[in-house]
């Protein structure tokens, strides 16, 4: 039996259920094409969990340096189990939570795959989705008369480099230990990989990361990855930059080995386990696209400034999508893709107005254009700059290292670029966002009255530092 939609989203995951839920708002009938469970990658094999994780280690890492604070503990240990339990509790509240929404939002959900179906005698009509269930029912026909795409993303591995699962981990294995390794090796200095080594070396495990690039978090500013390189190292982690991981030298047995190329030697690295994390890539495939005239470019769907594919009744938001693979960024492409179907006018993300996140120890935060991206499009670029050690909240939380840098235009006094590494910037970061879209000057944010004593405090200080004229540097 078919079932008519005004939409049927294939996928619901960050992107998918807040376009449905959104949809629903604007009176549309709704309905989600969701093979796994709702919330997606980033409830329950990304964002969430990797952070209540982090945020276990983090607590581990201060208990053991209690005495700095005057308390004194006999001992402290880590039950990785009980670590395990807090994380999948989390995990549990919020996939109910969305469940609530989708019964709140009269929306229709199919656990199972959707696939985008052709002319054919088996299909109403080009473009139903027939969805095969996964308790095994009979395929239910959904005929949309519209369609957003979002399936997401998985861990991309190397050529050569096969994920076991039990040496040879992507982050959705790592994730599901019911042990800690003594030691691992995180293929990739990215956002991800630094993410996990920090989170590893703060729960005692030897870490070793091998980076291609000069530098690790090499899209983030140079001073930021120096910083973060310095901090990492101080942790006890061993960064490897400019090695060129030779993906057929795995050998497996108690424990893992890899070659890679470094200054022009051929090294071995050995550890218990072996992470990968060279990137995501997107989940196009089994879904039907050939179906259709969709078009696909370096393994993502192709579409306009309003998310639209070649065929116009389909968009596509999210990882698939390519660009800033990140949550927030699907879960705003899925509002303004929606409006567009209601036939509200929209205005496309801008990149540079998106803040980003690295949710190690410490934390990093940027949003807009680093020094260097600022000079290459020509700007004329002064900077502010200002450490947490001289921030009294900072001191009190026992947490100094870092800095607030400010990116701006000379010629203008635009503000270009914010970038941020230290205590809670995750947190502050969206100051800067705000600045950055209202298009506020240094001035301007200098002028703002930061409460004392906050952390916030960096930005306003580094604000001032533009124009020389902070008051504690």
């Amino acid at each position: 039996m078919a079932t008519e939609y005004d939409l049927v989203i294939l996928g619901g995951g960050t992107g998918g259920y807040v376009a449905a839920i959104r949809a629903s708002q604007l009176g549309l009938k709704v309905a989600i094409v969701e093979k796994g469970k709702l919330g997606g990658t980033c409830l329950h094999k990304g964002c969430i969990p990797s952070k209540a994780l982090l945020r276990s280690a983090e607590v581990f890492a201060t208990a053991k340096k209690g005495e700095e604070f005057g308390v004194i503990a006999k001992e402290v240990a880590l039950d990785f189990t009980k670590v395990q339990e807090r994380k999948t509790k989390i995990i549990d509240t919020l996939h109910k939570g969305i469940q609530h929404l989708m019964k709140q939002g009269k929306i229709d959900v199919y656990e199972g795959l959707g696939r985008i179906l052709g002319p054919s005698i088996f299909s109403p009509m080009p473009g139903t989705i027939s969805v095969q269930m996964n308790n095994g029912e009979e395929n239910p026909m959904l005929i949309p008369k519209n369609v957003i795409i979002a399936t997401g993303s998985r861990p991309r591995t190397l050529p050569g480099l096969e994920l076991d699962g039990e040496y040879v981990l992507s982050s959705d294995e790592v994730l599901e230990l019911e042990k800690l390794p003594n030691s691992i090796i995180i293929v990739g200095g990215g956002v991800i990989g630094i993410e996990w080594a920090s989170m590893m070396a703060d729960f005692g495990v030897e870490v070793t990361v091998l980076e291609y690039a000069d530098r690790i978090i090499p899209t983030e500013d140079v001073e930021i990855s120096k910083e973060m390189q310095r901090i990492m190292k101080k942790k006890g982690v061993k960064i490897v930059t400019g090695a060129k991981v030779l993906a057929d030298t795995v050998t497996k047995g108690e424990g893992v080995s890899i070659q890679a190329e470094h200054k022009g030697e051929q090294k071995t690295f050995s550890s218990d386990l072996l992470l990968v994390s060279v990137g995501r890539q997107a989940n196009v495939e089994g879904i039907g696209i050939e179906n259709t005239e969709i078009q696909v470019e370096s393994g993502f769907i192709k579409v306009n400034h309003s998310y639209q594919t070649k065929e116009s009744h389909i968009y596509a938001i999210g990882d698939v999508i390519g660009g800033l693979q990140l949550a927030h960024v699907a879960s705003h492409e899925g509002i303004l893709a929606v409006e567009h179907i209601s036939g509200e006018v929209i205005e496309p993300i801008d990149p540079s107005l998106v803040s980003k996140c690295i949710y190690s120890n410490p934390e990093a935060a940027s949003v807009g254009y680093t020094e260097a991206e600022a000079k290459e499009k020509g700007y004329n670029v002064k900077t502010g700059k200002f450490s947490f050690r001289a921030i009294g909240k900072a001191l009190v939380y026992g947490e100094s290292d870092g800095f607030v840098k400010l990116v701006v235009d000379e010629d203008t006094d635009d503000l270009l670029g914010v970038h941020m590494i230290g205590p809670h910037v995750t947190d502050m970061i969206s100051e800067a966002g705000l600045a950055r879209v209202l298009d506020a000057t240094p001035w301007e944010i200098g002028k703002t009255i930061h409460p004392h004593p906050t952390l916030s405090e960096a930005i306003g200080e580094a604000a001032l530092a533009v124009q020389g004229k902070a008051i504690h540097s």
